[in-house]
């Protein structure tokens, strides 16, 4: 017990060395985040329909 305790002790006085994002920053990178992700999204779904229409054209 006495080495749980301690961890959570050392957790916390870590994240008090943390230096947190403004909440500018943290709109900015949440933005930028996705859109990322819906850009690759799309890239990927684009790949996966001209996979799928080569393999039905090759099927056929």
């Amino acid at each position: 017990m006495q080495r749980v305790t301690k961890f959570f002790r050392e957790v916390s006085r870590e994240m008090r060395k943390v230096s947190w994002p403004r909440r500018e920053e943290l709109t900015r990178y949440t933005i930028t985040v996705i859109t990322t992700v819906a850009i690759f999204a799309v890239f990927f779904a684009a790949i996966d329909m001209g996979i799928s229409k080569l393999i039905r054209f090759i099927l056929e």
